[in-house]
C-alpha cells in the first residue's frame, strides 16, 4: 500500500487530474473538500474522503490525519492557501499547491518562510503549469549562471478554455489589485495604473506554432517563483493573443475532454529565454492541456519531497527545491523538452 496524500479540492477540474496521477504513481489519494456530495461521487471508485473547510481548522486537522503530504487544488488560493498551510504545519507534513494567483503566492512566501523553515516542512506554492513549469524551465536555462539580466517566458497556447476556478481566481486577483496591473521590473513587483491595452509584439515560437502575436506584460506567477531564488531583475511573461482573447470572452466554454485521460485538445508551448550580457540561453517545452499537466508537476514534487530529493526546506519554488533539469526529464511522458540552446548577439 502506498503513502496517503490528501488532495484538498479533489473534485475540482485540476483536483481530479491530481487524484488520477497519484493513483497511477502508487500513492493513495485521500479526498478532501467541503462538498460531501461531490466527495462521495468521486470516492465511489473505492477512495476515502473527509469533509473539511478552510474556516474550520479542526476539520482540516482531522482531514490531514494519517497523510504523508497534502496537495491543495482548491482556489481561490487567496482564501485556501494559508489555512491549509497552517494545517500542514500543525501536522508536520509537506504542502504543495497549484496556485497561479500572484498575490496568493506572494503571501505564502511572506507569511510562512520563517515558520516552515523552522519546522523543517517543505511548502511549495505554484507547483503547476503557471509558476512551477516556467520556474523549472528558467532554472534549467540558467545552467551554471548565478545571475542574469532578463528572463522571458512566452506562453503559446492554442486556446484557453478557463475552468470556473480560473475565472474565480482571476476575479479575486483583480479585486485585490483594485484596477492596477503588475509586472516584475527593477528587481521588484511593480503595481501600476495603465488604462491602455497591453503592449503587443511578435514572438517566434518553434514549429509548428511559428510566429505569433503575443501580449507583453501578461503577468503570470513566474514573476513570483523565479525571483524567489534567482538573481534576475527583469522577469517578463507573454501570452498569445488568441488565448488571451479566449480567457477574456464571457462565453468561452470550460475545457472539454477529448481523450481517455480527460485532457482537452488545447496544446501549449512554453518558450523561455534568459539573457546575461550579450549571451542568451533558450529552453522550450510543449505538451497538451495546461490543467492536466499540473497533476504530474504536483505529484512529482510530492514524490521527490517524500523521497528526500530536495535541496532545501521551508517555502521554496520548484526551481529552488528541486534539481530542475532532472525534474523535467522525469516528466518526459507528459512534456516534450528541447535541449538548451545558447547564442551570442
Amino acid at each position: 500500500m502506498g503513502q496517503n496524500v490528501a488532495v484538498f479540492g479533489a473534485y475540482g477540474h485540476t483536483g481530479r487530474f491530481v487524484v488520477t496521477e497519484l493513483r497511477d504513481r502508487g500513492f493513495v489519494p485521500l479526498l478532501v473538500g467541503r462538498d460531501e456530495g461531490r466527495l462521495q461521487a468521486l470516492a465511489a471508485s473505492g477512495l476515502e474522503y473527509r469533509v473539511a473547510s478552510v474556516d474550520d481548522p479542526a476539520s482540516l486537522d482531522l482531514a490531514l490525519r494519517g497523510s504523508a503530504a497534502v496537495i491543495n487544488c482548491a482556489g481561490p488560493f487567496a482564501s485556501t492557501a494559508a489555512p491549509v498551510i497552517e494545517a500542514a504545519l500543525r501536522a508536520g507534513i509537506p504542502y504543495v499547491d497549484v496556485a497561479a494567483e500572484i498575490e496568493a503566492n506572494v503571501d505564502t512566501f511572506t507569511h510562512f518562510t520563517d515558520r516552515a523553515r523552522a519546522a523543517g516542512v517543505a511548502v511549495v506554492p505554484a507547483m503547476a503549469f503557471f509558476g512551477g513549469l516556467g520556474d523549472l524551465l528558467v532554472t534549467t536555462a540558467m545552467g551554471d549562471w548565478t545571475a542574469a539580466d532578463e528572463a522571458h517566458v512566452a506562453y503559446g497556447l492554442s486556446s484557453w478554455h478557463p475552468t470556473a476556478g480560473t475565472l474565480a481566481a482571476g476575479a479575486v486577483s483583480r479585486e485585490r489589485r483594485a484596477g492596477q496591473r503588475v509586472r516584475y521590473t527593477g528587481g521588484r513587483l511593480d503595481y501600476y495604473v495603465d488604462g491602455g491595452d497591453l503592449p503587443r509584439m511578435e514572438w517566434d515560437f518553434p514549429a509548428p506554432l511559428g510566429r505569433r502575436t503575443v501580449l507583453g506584460e501578461f503577468t503570470m506567477a513566474d514573476v513570483v517563483t523565479v525571483p524567489s531564488h534567482l538573481s534576475i531583475p527583469e522577469v517578463r511573461t507573454y501570452m498569445t493573443t488568441d488565448a488571451a482573447r479566449d480567457l477574456a470572452a464571457p462565453g468561452t466554454p470550460a475545457p472539454a475532454a477529448v481523450d481517455e485521460l480527460g485532457r482537452s485538445a488545447q496544446t501549449f508551448t512554453v518558450d523561455v529565454i534568459v539573457r546575461s550580457g550579450d549571451t542568451r540561453r533558450r529552453v522550450i517545452a510543449s505538451g497538451q492541456d495546461i490543467y492536466a499537466i499540473s497533476a504530474p508537476l504536483a505529484v512529482e514534487a510530492v514524490r521527490r519531497i517524500l523521497g528526500g530529493q530536495t535541496r532545501t526546506s521551508g517555502v521554496a519554488s520548484a526551481g529552488a527545491i528541486f534539481d530542475a533539469p532532472d525534474f523535467l526529464r522525469a516528466l518526459s511522458a507528459h512534456i516534450a523538452l528541447e535541449p538548451r540552446h545558447e547564442w551570442t548577439d
